[in-house]
């Protein structure tokens, strides 16, 4: 995974000094490595990772390449999931990370398919490209995870259906990371299963003035997108994307039509790094039976706003201050053109915080704290407001948000870091307080453990627990198929993970395993085959193992020089993986019930294979099959009305191959969903679109 090279300026390290900006000179730079004692990372604000390989390497090998006096070009260091950064070399936890060339190989078309290639990873759709898509990680529920954006939480306590709205494009994305289990110390409070970070490349980076790509297909579908950054001065650069996308839909009332924009300011000096990030979605669809099939002709209209700007010191103390602003509307119809179950959503969330953390003689010290107000305006959710507190509608004359909640949010972190040898341990807890349960701080802590017991191997251990707020939908919303619980408590959790990683140029191999024991555990449920849908909670356990597999193929049959030279492989090394996890849960107690609408309805068994190869000269193929079979079952409806039959979700296969023709300057490509054109519900009632077809071409300028 070291490329040997005599190209660039090399930057020699004989030993590394305490400085915490130490490593920064050498990020992007070719190294002459002479004394290694321990690396560090570039990045104060806690993250996932950052980057998209890891790569381990004990104290004999680098002793071995200080000998031989090589020059090597070094990849970049990856974090582990801790608020004081680590190098890869010695991560505490297990972090899944997919890399901008895995996202152009497998012909995404919104962030949320990525996310379908994690067999830990529950991605339920309603819509296509993104549209209304529920995320959960772990068997949890698509409100148990934390969505981030470069660190940026993109908190909607509104709901978790519209979280997953990424105000971002997919030609800003340089990895997405994906931390699987609690982590409310590291991530905070919201972190109940797991956390998604996306991060974007980054706009100093060489790149083309402009790049750009339209693709159409199936189903009238047509999308676009354009990029461009630049620099400027000393150290500073900035970015700008756009993008928009329309389709007639795949089943009845289902057209929908959106766009994205995200821009970035960024500034890299020695002794301080400033970024300034701002995003918007638009979307307006079709809801077809999104959340009911009794009414099969709902619509939903959502936007999002984004502006964070985060600083960062390099000195023996690290300082990242961060402000943080997201606006999230949603205008829903029951019926279409028509105020019949009519909703009107505005959720603001304002954050501040601060990370900071040193180095010491005993290790990495990390301390933040972060103050969260989150606060709704809404025709359903939260307490009536007299008619002079009445707030206006934007676009909708004569009409207002009659009424409001909100609540504080308060947290402060401390964590410790300790490298010894093969071992790696980070204690950490969460202090947090929040003024919508009481006045009191309650603690939620966790420790992280890694062992490098030989060259290739590292075994990992870990115990959190955490908590995850009702959204305002879970205390409040009341529509005439559901009703909401304004006595629900917080949902808390108690997990353990083991984990093993294997690595070598032929292969690499994650094995993983959890269990969380969860109470107050929030879910919709229908007490009788007649009933409404009813916010309730009760004890739940779930627990769960897999794997995830990667094999170079190239270096498996002996062309390790093609492999090691990607102009020669095409621009994509010949690579198989392979992912599987399994799931199971236990409902300690709680109410009877005839159906759970989100909770209990967990993909018990999920495979995924992908298969990565050149046909011939530029032409590359990615193949995907996903295969799947998911607990619970769904209401059947006759003429729009309930039976009291239910039908099992059952297991389905999806086959889907990407094709691409990759030049210098252009790349033509097309991607084939659903090759078996197979009909399947993967939520309740709302139909999965068939096979589809999209082409399309990219160009660098």
């Amino acid at each position: 995974m070291f490329k040997q090279t005599t190209k660039k300026k090399v930057l020699t390290f004989h030993q590394f000094s305490r400085k915490g900006w130490s490593l920064f000179s050498c990020l992007h730079r070719e190294v002459r490595i002479g004394v290694l004692g321990a690396a560090t990372l570039a990045c104060a604000a806690p993250r996932l990772a950052v980057a998209s390989t890891a790569v381990w390497l004990p104290a004999d090998e680098l002793a071995d390449m200080e000998a031989a006096a090589d020059t090597l070009e070094l990849g970049e260091a990856q974090a582990a999931a801790t608020r004081a950064p680590l190098a890869a070399q010695v991560a505490a936890r297990q972090v899944t990370t997919f890399s901008r060339a895995d996202l152009e190989a497998a012909g995404i078309t919104c962030i949320n398919d990525v996310l379908k290639l994690s067999a830990a990873t529950d991605v339920r759709q309603r819509g296509g490209f993104g549209v209304q898509t529920d995320i959960s990680i772990d068997g949890g529920t698509f409100d148990q995870i934390t969505l981030l954006l470069n660190g940026v939480p993109l908190v909607n306590p509104q709901t978790g259906h519209n979280a997953a709205d990424f105000p971002v494009n997919l030609s800003d994305i340089e990895r997405i990371e994906i931390l699987e289990g609690a982590a409310s110390r590291v991530m905070g409070s919201q972190a109940f299963s797991g956390a998604v970070n996306i991060v974007t490349r980054s706009s100093a980076e060489p790149c083309s003035p402009l790049e750009a790509r339209v693709e159409g297909g199936s189903y009238g579908t047509l999308r676009s997108e354009a990029r461009t950054a630049w620099q400027w001065g000393r150290g500073w650069s900035a970015s700008a994307s756009g993008s928009y996308g329309r389709s007639d839909g795949a089943t009845r009332n289902s057209a929908m039509e959106g766009g994205k924009g995200y821009a970035h300011l960024g500034y890299q000096a020695e002794d301080l790094a400033f970024d300034l990030q701002a995003g918007i979605t638009a979307n307006d669809f079709g809801a077809n039976t999104f959340y009911s099939a009794a009414y099969p002709n709902q619509w939903e209209s959502t936007r999002r706003y984004l502006v964070a700007a985060r600083a960062e010191t390099k000195g023996r103390l690290h300082l990242a201050p961060q402000l943080s602003w997201v606006r999230s509307l949603d205008h829903f119809q029951l019926i279409r053109h028509s105020e019949t179950g009519e909703n009107f959503h505005r959720g603001d969330v304002f954050a501040a915080s601060l990370n900071a953390y040193t180095d010491w003689t005993l290790g990495r010290t990390a301390v933040g704290a972060e103050l969260r107000e989150e606060v709704i305006y809404s025709t359903n959710l939260g307490r009536e407001l007299s008619e002079d507190q009445y707030v206006g509608i934007g676009g909708q004359p004569g009409r207002f948000y009659n009424r409001r909640d909100d609540r504080t949010n308060l947290s402060y972190f401390l964590e410790h870091n300790v490298v010894w040898r093969q071992f790696t341990l980070s204690a950490g807890v969460m202090a947090e307080r929040n003024n919508a349960v009481d006045d009191k701080f309650r603690l939620y802590p966790g420790v992280d453990l890694s062992y490098r017991p030989a060259r290739q191997w590292k075994l990992f251990a870990s115990f959190e627990q955490s908590l995850r707020l009702p959204s305002f939908t879970d205390l409040w919303y009341k529509s005439p198929t559901q009703e909401g619980n304004i006595g629900l408590r917080p949902e808390k959790c108690s997990a353990f993970r083991i984990g093993a990683d294997f690595v070598h140029p032929v292969a690499t191999l994650h094995l993983k395993a959890h269990y969380k024991r969860g109470t107050n555990m929030i879910d919709w449920v229908m007490y009788t085959p007649d009933d409404i849908y009813h916010a309730t909670s009760f004890s739940l356990d779930s627990y769960g193992a897999g794997f995830d597999a990667t094999f170079n193929l190239d270096a498996l049959l002996g062309a390790q020089e093609k492999a090691r030279d990607p102009k020669r492989a095409g621009g994509l090394n010949s690579r198989l993986s392979l992912s599987y996890a399994w799931l199971g849960q236990h409902r300690r107690k709680g109410e009877d019930y005839f159906k759970s609408n989100y909770a209990l309805e967990y993909l018990r068994h999920k495979f995924v294979a992908r298969l990565r190869h050149r046909i011939v000269s530029r032409l590359t193929a990615e193949w995907s099959l996903r295969v799947q079979q998911r607990e619970g079952s769904y209401l059947v409806y006759e003429n729009l009305k309930p039976t009291a039959e239910t039908r099992p979700y059952g297991t389905h296969a999806l086959l889907d191959l990407h094709l691409a023709w990759k030049a210098p300057h252009y790349t033509l490509y097309a991607d084939l969903t659903n090759l078996t054109s197979h009909r399947y519900f993967d939520l309740a009632n709302v139909p999965q679109p068939r096979f589809m077809a999209m082409a399309g071409v990219k160009v660098r300028i």
